[in-house]
C-alpha cells in the first residue's frame, strides 16, 4: 500500500529539471506550483492533495491532479465521493482487468516523484510509521495511472491518479506487516532507464507485457527506512518539516 507520502517541490521538479530547460522549470514554479499543496512533508491520500504529475501525453512538462483517480465513467459528484478512496492505489496485478484502472492502465500512464513514502509497522496492538526513501537521497519515481474526468454540472475539467503497487521487498516485509493484508506491498518505483518505457505508447498485447514487466519490487538494498512520528491521531504534528526525522521507539526492535 501506499497511502502516506513525501513530495518536496524539488523532487517533483526532478524530470523537469534534467532538460536543464531553465526557462520551463521557472513557469513551472511560478504558473503550477501554487496551484498544488507543495511542499508536503506528510500528507495521507485521504486527503486528496494536488501535486504535479508527468503525464504520457506531457512527458517532459508537469500537470497538476489530484490523488485518487477518478474514472471517466463517473456519473456524478456523489459517485465521486464513494469511489475516490478506493483509487488511491491501483495494484499493478490486476490494473488491465479492473473498470476502475483498465483504461488508464493501457491509455494514461504518468510518473508521481516524490522524496518518500511513509509505512506503518504492527507491533504489540500499536502501529509504527516509518519513512522510506532512496539510499543516495534521489527522488523516487513512482508509476501511476492518471484520468481526466468532465464534471458533468460545472464542465470543470479534474485531473486525477493513483499510484500502483506491488508485492513488498525483503525491507518491505520487516515493516509493512498488516495482519489484515496477505502479504506486505510497495509502491512501484521505477529505475531512470526505465521511466521511459512506463510513459510509452501501448500499441498490441506485446506493449501490455512490457508495461506489466515493470511492475516489479525495487531492490532492497537501494532503498532505508527509520521510524518516525506518528502520523495518526493527537500526537500527529502535521505537515511540518520535521515530520521525517528520526524518532526512536523504545519499545521497538528494528533492525
Amino acid at each position: 500500500m501506499c497511502y502516506d507520502i513525501k513530495a518536496s517541490l524539488e523532487a517533483q521538479l526532478h524530470r523537469a529539471r534534467r532538460r536543464a530547460d531553465a526557462q520551463a522549470v521557472e513557469e513551472i514554479i511560478e504558473k503550477l506550483a501554487p496551484l498544488t499543496d507543495l511542499p508536503i512533508y506528510h500528507t495521507s491520500g485521504f486527503s486528496h492533495p494536488d501535486l504535479l504529475i508527468y503525464t504520457d501525453r506531457s512527458p517532459q512538462f508537469p500537470e497538476v491532479a489530484t490523488w485518487g483517480l477518478v474514472p471517466h465513467w463517473v456519473r456524478d459528484e456523489e459517485q465521486l465521493k464513494k469511489q475516490w478512496n478506493n483509487t488511491l492505489n491501483a495494484r499493478g496485478e490486476t490494473i488491465f482487468e479492473k473498470p476502475s484502472f483498465r483504461t488508464a492502465a493501457k491509455n494514461n500512464r504518468c510518473i508521481v516523484y516524490v522524496d518518500g513514502f511513509y509505512e506503518h509497522h504492527h507491533f504489540n496492538g500499536n502501529t509504527y510509521p516509518f519513512f522510506v526513501y532512496r539510499k543516495d537521497g534521489q527522488p523516487m519515481a513512482l508509476a501511476g495511472l492518471w484520468s481526466e474526468w468532465r464534471n458533468p454540472e460545472s464542465g470543470g475539467i479534474l485531473n486525477t491518479f493513483s499510484l500502483v503497487t506491488t508485492t513488498g521487498n525483503a525491507l518491505m516485509a520487516k515493516i509493512h506487516n498488516n495482519p489484515k493484508l496477505k502479504g506486505p506491498r510497495m509502491p512501484v518505483i521505477l529505475p531512470r532507464e526505465l521511466e521511459d518505457k512506463w510513459l510509452a505508447p501501448i500499441e498490441d498485447e506485446l506493449d501490455i507485457k512490457q508495461i506489466q514487466n515493470l511492475i516489479r519490487e525495487y531492490p532492497q538494498d537501494e532503498l532505508t527506512a527509520h521510524t518516525v512520528a506518528k502520523l495518526r491521531g493527537k500526537e500527529y504534528p502535521g505537515n511540518v518539516a520535521e515530520i521525517s526525522d528520526k524518532v526512536n521507539y523504545e519499545e521497538l526492535m528494528f533492525d
